[in-house]
């Protein structure tokens, strides 16, 4: 069993890396944004193999489904053209953010393989509804409301800036 867990969590995982690298190199906001929702899927399938059967669909319903639907119709109601986009061009920019990037990979990288593997045991109710409820709605309040907030705001930006180019 412990082998077909290691080899689903290195598929999910470089289907989420994938994801990733794709929002970051498409350069038609629709395909990056399509690549977000397989990269939250991917990471719905990683909280499985964890045992977070509530986050995993949690994921997939928010972030996979009604996030990413408002981000497409956003994208779509803003009507970008190719010049607004900006030019696809390889410019000094995006060789410092290569660079950045590729930096801190490796110091991420460096600094797993130098930590000790210690396996602790989760918790009973890790991952459960009334466990995320206890933490949502005690130690996490004010972020859960700030998120919500957050949201709405994001939300009527984008009708106001989609309303002056009706």
């Amino acid at each position: 069993m412990q082998g077909t867990v290691a080899v689903l969590f290195w598929i999910f995982a470089v289907l989420a890396v994938a994801g990733g690298v794709g929002v970051v190199a498409a350069k038609n906001p629709v395909h990056g944004a399509m690549s977000l929702v397989g990269s939250f899927f991917a990471l719905a399938g990683l909280y499985l193999l964890l045992d977070a059967q509530l986050i995993a669909a949690l994921q997939v319903i928010v972030y996979a489904g009604a996030v990413m639907v408002l981000f497409l119709f956003v994208l779509m109601l803003l009507n970008l053209t190719p010049a607004e986009l900006g030019s696809p061009r390889f410019g000094v920019g995006k060789v410092v953010g290569a660079l950045c990037a590729a930096g801190v990979t490796a110091l991420v990288v460096s600094t797993l393989v130098a930590l000790p593997v210690r396996a602790t045991p989760a918790a009973t109710d890790f991952g459960t509804v009334a466990a995320v409820g206890r933490l949502l709605y005690g130690k996490f309040t004010l972020a859960f409301e700030a998120t919500s907030v957050l949201l709405l705001a994001a939300i009527v930006g984008a009708v106001v800036v989609a309303k002056g180019k009706i």
